[in-house]
């Protein structure tokens, strides 16, 4: 079945970080955009955007400048990743067990200072309802948070969208439908 296309949003996960093994959702640090088969074949697999709109992260604007160098973007803060608060830059390894939460509460559970999942779906979700208002098709490059916020957004859950797992340089697709509907078309698809 197909369906009528109102906006295509076509979330793009950024290129490998350059890791240190530490939590980095609002650390600032660069991506690795030397894998340049990786990212041809996303950059052959993408129809032209009509407009780009990325994150503020360098690993973002990088992958920006990879996939469509000379081509303007625009940044949008609401955009960045979740913000981990005291465990930003804690090695993954120290990182607190939580146990077996279930989906709802782990939506929730807020770091020392961070923001929850569901925090963050409440500030990214008014960015994507203005872009999915634009028509056409419109490239954001963000993160693996920020896709998982969208998919909560089409799919009408939050808790649900934390099971999705997002690849770097990988494509998600959402169509916005006239009447504020979302049809997911494609999640963590990489071309190469």
């Amino acid at each position: 079945m197909s369906v009528e296309l109102g906006t295509e949003l076509m979330l793009i996960r950024h290129a490998p970080v350059q890791g240190d093994g530490r939590v980095y959702g609002r650390r600032d640090i660069p991506a690795d955009c030397s894998d340049t088969a990786a990212i041809a074949a996303l950059r052959a697999a993408l129809p032209a955007p009509d407009g780009i709109i990325h994150s503020p992260a360098l690993r973002c604007l990088q992958t920006v400048e990879a996939l469509w160098l000379g081509q303007a973007a625009m940044p949008e803060p609401a955009l960045w990743e979740q913000d981990f608060g005291a465990w930003e830059g804690m090695p993954l390894a120290d990182l607190p067990d939580l146990g077996p939460l279930a989906g709802d509460a782990l939506a929730a559970h807020r770091p020392p200072g961070g923001e929850s999942f569901s925090d963050l779906c409440d500030r990214v979700t008014p960015a994507l309802s203005a872009l999915a208002a634009r028509g056409g098709r419109v490239a954001v490059v963000a993160h693996a948070g920020t896709i998982r916020a969208a998919l909560a957004l089409a799919l009408g859950t939050v808790p649900a969208a934390l099971r999705f797992e997002i690849a770097p340089l990988s494509l998600t697709s959402i169509a916005a439908l006239p009447g504020g509907a979302y049809a997911v078309r494609g999640v963590n698809r990489c071309p190469s």
